[in-house]
C-alpha cells in the first residue's frame, strides 16, 4: 500500500476514534513494571478481565522482588479468571525474578533487553516501550492489527514480525506507538473479527477486504 493511502486511513481511523489512544482505563496506564505484568497477562483475554485482577495482585506484590518470591499457587488464585494461569502465573514470576537478576529490579529500556524477560515478545516490549517508557521503537501487533492490516492491506502475510515490519514501512515513527491502539479500536467496534460492521464502516472505500467481497 502507498504511504498517503496508508496516511488517508489513518487520519479518517482517529477521526472515527479520538479517544483511542488516551491510555486511561487501559492495561498500559501504570508503572512500567504494572505494565509489562499486565501485558503478559492480557495474552488471549481482554484488558477488561486484566483490569479485575489488577488491584489484588499488585496490593499483595507491588515490586518486582515481592512478586519474584511469591508462591505460583497463590499467584493463580489472583488470576485464575484469566485463563492459562498456570503458564501466566509462571511467566510474571520468572518476569520479575529476571527484572531482579538482570537489571537491578528496574524494567530496561531497550527492545532486545525486555526480549530477555520470560513471557515478553516484540508486542509486549512494544508496548512497555511505548505507553511506560515513552519510546517509539516499533508496532505492537496483537489479534486485532494482525486482523486489519491484512483485511485493510498494509499487509499479505499472517506472520507477526513480518506484519510489523510492513506496517513501520508506510507509517512515519511519529505514528507508530498510536497506531495499534487505534486499529483496535476500529477491531473491536466495527471491523469484528466473525462480521465485520463494513455499512458502518468510515474506510470501507479504501479497505481491500470490502473491494473483494464487494
Amino acid at each position: 500500500m502507498r504511504k498517503q493511502d496508508a496516511a488517508r486511513i489513518y487520519a479518517a481511523l482517529l477521526k472515527r476514534y479520538p479517544d483511542a489512544r488516551e491510555p486511561a482505563g487501559k492495561i498500559c496506564r501504570g508503572s512500567p513494571f504494572e505494565v509489562i505484568v499486565l501485558t503478559i497477562l492480557s495474552a488471549q483475554t481482554t484488558d477488561k478481565a486484566v483490569l479485575k485482577v489488577k488491584p489484588a495482585l499488585f496490593s499483595q506484590y507491588p515490586t518486582p522482588a515481592k512478586l519474584a518470591k511469591a508462591k505460583a499457587g497463590d499467584v493463580e488464585t489472583i488470576i485464575h479468571s484469566l485463563g492459562y494461569y498456570h503458564a501466566k502465573a509462571k511467566n510474571i514470576i520468572a518476569a520479575s525474578q529476571t527484572l531482579i537478576d538482570q537489571f537491578g529490579g528496574s524494567v530496561p529500556e531497550t527492545m532486545d533487553e525486555l526480549l530477555t524477560i520470560p513471557g515478553v515478545g516484540r508486542k509486549t516490549a512494544n508496548i512497555v516501550l511505548y505507553h511506560a517508557l515513552g519510546k517509539n521503537e516499533g508496532i505492537a501487533v496483537d489479534t486485532h492489527v494482525r486482523r486489519l492490516a491484512q483485511r485493510i492491506g498494509f499487509s499479505d502475510t499472517d506472520n507477526v514480525e513480518v506484519i510489523e515490519r510492513d506496517l513501520m514501512a508506510i507509517f512515519p515513527k511519529k505514528d507508530w506507538g498510536d497506531l495499534t491502539d487505534v486499529l483496535i479500536a476500529h477491531g473491536r467496534v466495527t471491523c469484528d473479527a466473525k462480521k465485520p460492521l463494513c455499512g458502518e464502516c468510515v474506510i470501507r472505500g479504501m479497505c481491500r477486504w470490502n473491494r473483494n467481497s464487494s
